[in-house]
């Protein structure tokens, strides 16, 4: 490991950041919903703002700004000149403006901060015991349209946000054989069924989900006219026995079969491949572990595997492909391309063997 050869001194000061990461974020969130980040912005061409500013400009206590501040400096985020103005770091500039790290932030805080606190209990029982910190629901996914507005805008913006990137080129991917019929498993908001219907004006879409996301996705594909040639089918992957309609020219999932444990995306995929016939395209985009170009995206990937174990089901985590291969493999079906996609997806397509 890389850090068995940090200094003892420099290996106390990691450990005492983590130890206070919590006290840290917190700090960050709030500098961010105040607007001291940004106001410290703001005032990059004349030289920084000092504490007594900040109070005056967004009416907060001196102490309550200095107390956020000094934590902030040691973290970092901001530096403080001989004057006592203070000025973004690139770190602070990147916590306050980036778009990948707000979608980040906004998920940890709203979604996630509470329900970590019961980490150690999931990792015990296997079910997602901070899961009650939002409802009271078996898996998170019962209960996505009923969270409040902030939380349901910031689970779906981080669900969204790493797939939007890749969008036309999955459409592309996804039309290159001019499929008539599509069904669109794990639907959400309906997106990428509008997408289709908007991408290609003869296809016809099934979104295949729980009755709750359904009915999410069917009122917006309602607003956008696409009503007559979109259906659904409502089914809960966790029952016994789920079973789908045959008639798919082409199977999608996107991001969808990390939300469940190997055993149960086995069963996903053996139900699909008792639908399909020899020409039917069966198409899984994820983002892989084990597929990542930067330490970065492997970090994030990780970090949300601890969601799903303590928030989303109890059971499932961020996959390396290596995982999936096999399981393909094993539910009877067999890998035609495997195709790099964006920065962060890779799209496997299969057959029936």
């Amino acid at each position: 490991m890389e850090n068995t050869t940090l200094r003892a001194i420099d290996a106390i000061q990691e450990a005492q950041k983590i130890a206070f990461a919590p006290f840290v974020f917190q700090a960050t969130v709030s500098l961010r919903k105040l607007g001291v980040l940004s106001l410290i912005f703001n005032k990059r061409k004349k030289g920084g703002i000092a504490i007594d500013a900040i109070s005056n400009e967004l009416s907060v206590s001196a102490y309550g700004i200095g107390v956020l501040l000094e934590i902030a400096e040691s973290s970092g985020i901001v530096s403080k000149d001989d004057s006592g103005n203070y000025q973004l770091t690139t770190t602070g500039y990147f916590l306050n403006y980036h778009e990948t790290v707000n979608v980040n932030i906004n998920f940890t805080n709203d979604v996630c901060y509470k329900g970590l606190f019961h980490l150690n209990e999931s990792i015990k029982t296997g079910k997602p015991e901070g899961l009650k910190e939002l409802g009271s629901w078996n898996t998170v996914y019962e209960g996505l349209s009923q969270l409040t507005p902030e939380i349901q805008k910031s689970w779906f913006e981080f669900d969204h946000h790493y797939s939007d990137a890749i969008f036309n080129d999955a459409l592309k991917l996804a039309f290159r054989n001019n499929p008539k019929t599509i069904f669109d498993i794990g639907a959400n908001t309906g997106k990428f069924a509008i997408s289709c219907c908007q991408h290609n004006q003869d296809v016809s879409v099934k979104i295949i989900d729980l009755p709750g996301q359904i009915n999410i996705a069917l009122g917006n594909i309602k607003k956008e006219g696409f009503d007559k040639r979109v259906s659904s089918y409502e089914i809960d992957w966790l029952k016994d026995n789920p079973q789908i309609p045959n008639g798919a020219d082409t199977i999608w999932m996107c991001q969808f079969l990390d939300c469940f444990s190997e055993e149960e995306i086995l069963k996903v995929l053996t139900t699909c491949v008792k639908s399909m016939d020899d020409n039917t395209e069966l198409m899984i985009m994820e983002t892989f572990t084990d597929r990542q170009k930067f330490d970065n995206a492997k970090f994030i990937l990780e970090a949300t595997s601890l969601y799903f174990t303590v928030l989303a089901n109890g059971n499932s985590k961020m996959y390396s492909a290596e995982v999936f291969l096999k399981l393909i493999d094993k539910a009877g079906l067999k890998l035609e391309e495997d195709i790099s996609v964006g920065e962060y997806h890779t799209l496997l397509v299969c057959k029936k063997k």
